[in-house]
């Protein structure tokens, strides 16, 4: 059995994070009492992109996350990197909501990270030795008891 603790618990996170989102944009539509659609409210429709903007992020994050840690292992840098994009998310959420900083942080930080995996994943493809081997297969055949 194969265990990725960084890509595991940065995806528990990241559904930790997906919920609250979800409850951010159900409180907004309460108060605004939008229950379909953005009704004209900016503020729904602003808790409904930062959480859009998160789906559309995070899948791409979280594949690339576990196919570096599958390639390269676990490491120090790789769970700076996961928590660092959760950091992100949070900021761009809290900036759509005015924060004009945070906004801009947060998609920076999404856009770097995704870089950086993106690139890394590529490196460990091609700099990574391959060796091909070939393994003759012989053939036995069993004898007829007597």
């Amino acid at each position: 059995m194969i265990i990725l603790p960084i890509s595991l618990t940065i995806a528990a996170a990241a559904a930790l994070l997906n919920l609250w989102l979800s409850i951010r944009v159900g409180r907004v539509r309460t108060k605004e009492k939008v229950f379909i659609g953005d009704g004209g409210s900016e503020a729904v429709t602003r808790r409904m992109r930062a959480h859009s903007n998160f789906v559309e992020n995070t899948a791409f994050v979280l594949i690339l996350l576990v196919l570096v840690e599958l390639g390269a292992g676990s490491s120090i840098w790789l769970w700076a990197v996961g928590a660092l994009y959760l950091v992100g998310r949070i900021l761009h959420a809290l900036g759509m909501d005015g924060m004009a900083w945070g906004r801009m942080a947060g998609t920076i930080i999404t856009m770097l990270t995704q870089l950086g995996l993106a690139v890394f994943a590529i490196f460990v493809v091609y700099a990574t030795p391959v060796s091909f081997s070939t393994t003759a297969v012989t053939t036995t055949e069993a004898a007829a008891p007597k």
